[in-house]
């Protein structure tokens, strides 16, 4: 073999080796290459879970700060209701009303002592629904503020002195005077043990239960109701008449020994106890059977003014949807 023949096939060799080498060379760079893409995968995963669960998380998280805090012994829908009496009366009276509203008043300053009477004698139980429609209607937080207030005192056991209290002592519908936590605790300091209860003043400096009160408010607001207070007796209207009768005491007193008829008197004390006291009114109080002059006695048939005629639109009246 020729020496050119012999350098013409070295040169091939060499060429072929080197082609090897780079073929060797790319195939490593394309399986680091994959191995890389494999990897930045599977951190792109990881980085995708640990989003997704630190926004579980962030939404649990909202959702428990979210949480409605009921007061305690609630019942009915949605635990929505202050129930007051015994648990087991034979009627019951559905009050829808705004610590704000006048005509509210009107109807628990008018009705109290009956009322009172009629859970004494285990002929009644009384459920409240809160609302906040004066905020609504007028402005300001008096009827939340309010509300809160006497959810706390719900935790006190207190929640019928105070209930009665607000309502002996509303401002003027104009005067957002219930907006303020210091009268809210100024009138607790007049209902025995209230206001040294424990948690009570923490409760409505915090609004622990504003949330509550916004779930009940938007119940009444979505429950095609007309305005407050509503009255419903065993379910029936009867605020401000129940048929052809107007409501008076002695008319409330009347339909709930009718309802009553052969059936026997409740006895099951309630969750949250009684503030009512059974030796007399306690301080800042009047008595449950004792009415001041422009209140009707428990037996009387004069009418709250305004009770016989339906309620214009004013605050404490739904507006037209």
């Amino acid at each position: 073999m020729s020496e050119k023949n012999r350098e013409a096939k070295r040169s091939a060799r060499e060429r072929l080796q080197q082609e090897r080498v780079a073929d060797a060379a790319r195939e490593k760079r394309r399986r680091t290459l994959i191995m890389a893409a494999a990897v930045a995968g599977v951190l792109g995963m990881v980085g995708v879970v640990g989003v997704i669960a630190a926004n579980v998380k962030k939404d649990r998280g909202a959702e428990a700060a979210a949480a409605v805090s009921a007061p305690s012994g609630v019942s009915g829908k949605d635990d929505l209701a202050i129930p007051v009496g015994a648990t087991d009366a034979p009627s019951t009276l559905t009050v829808y009303e705004d610590f704000r509203c006048p005509a509210c008043a009107q109807f628990e300053n008018g009705f109290r002592s009956v009322i009172h009477e009629l859970e004494r004698a285990g002929e009644l139980k009384v459920e409240y629904h809160l609302a906040t429609i004066i905020d609504g209607n007028m402005g300001g937080t008096g009827s939340l503020r309010a509300a809160n207030a006497a959810a706390c005192a719900q935790d006190a056991g207190k929640f019928p002195a105070y209930h009665d209290l607000l309502y002996a002592n509303q401002p003027m519908e104009t005067d957002d005077a219930y907006a303020k936590n210091s009268k809210l605790l100024e009138l607790a300091g007049k209902v025995d043990g209230l206001e040294s209860a424990p948690g009570f003043r923490q409760c409505v400096e915090k609004g622990e239960h504003d949330r509550w009160v916004g779930k009940a408010a938007e119940a009444f607001r979505t429950g095609g109701f007309s305005g407050t207070p509503t009255v419903l007796l065993n379910g029936e209207a009867v605020f401000p008449k129940k048929g052809a009768e107007d409501i008076t005491p002695g008319n409330l007193k009347k339909w709930v020994q009718e309802a009553n008829k052969g059936r026997k008197p409740g006895t099951a004390t309630p969750t949250a106890p009684s503030s009512i006291p059974a030796d007399g009114p306690q301080r800042g109080q009047r008595g449950p059977d004792e009415a001041p002059a422009s209140e009707p006695a428990s037996g009387a048939v004069t009418s709250v003014p305004g009770a016989a005629t339906e309620p214009q639109a004013q605050p404490g009246t739904l507006p037209a949807a």
